[in-house]
């Protein structure tokens, strides 16, 4: 991948990079506010409120995630090795890396793998 390609990428990634790691620390946030509101309310809110603090505490996971995947995209492209399929070593479409600039795996290999674990595709 030329390098102009790979800035581009890197923007990309940088650019979702700053949005999970606000998205996780706003998360985090809301769920210990929603923690130490006024504990003088009826056992519905608490059950109310211990659901959405799971919820917000389980999207921060998922957010946590995303950071980690744009982290070591982020070092495929310092290594040299970003755009590449980690299974089979051939290049991911440029089409699909616009679309998930942490993909590590090409298209074949991604459908493979989702077929392995029975992950069920869209169909029209």
């Amino acid at each position: 991948m030329d390098a102009a390609k790979l800035e581009h990428f890197k923007q990309l990634l940088l650019t979702d990079l700053r949005h999970h790691a606000r998205q996780v620390s706003d998360e985090q946030a809301n769920a210990i506010r929603i923690g130490e509101e006024d504990s003088a309310k009826e056992s519905a809110d608490f059950a109310l409120r211990d659901f959405i603090s799971e919820l917000t505490l389980k999207l921060g996971d998922q957010e946590s995630r995303m950071v980690a995947d744009i982290d070591q995209a982020l070092l495929r492209i310092k290594e040299g090795s970003y755009g590449l399929c980690v299974r089979c070593n051939k290049v991911i479409d440029d089409r699909r890396l616009e679309a998930l600039p942490t993909a590590r795996y090409d298209a074949t290999c991604q459908a493979a793998i989702e077929d392995e674990r029975g992950v069920a595709r869209p169909t029209l």
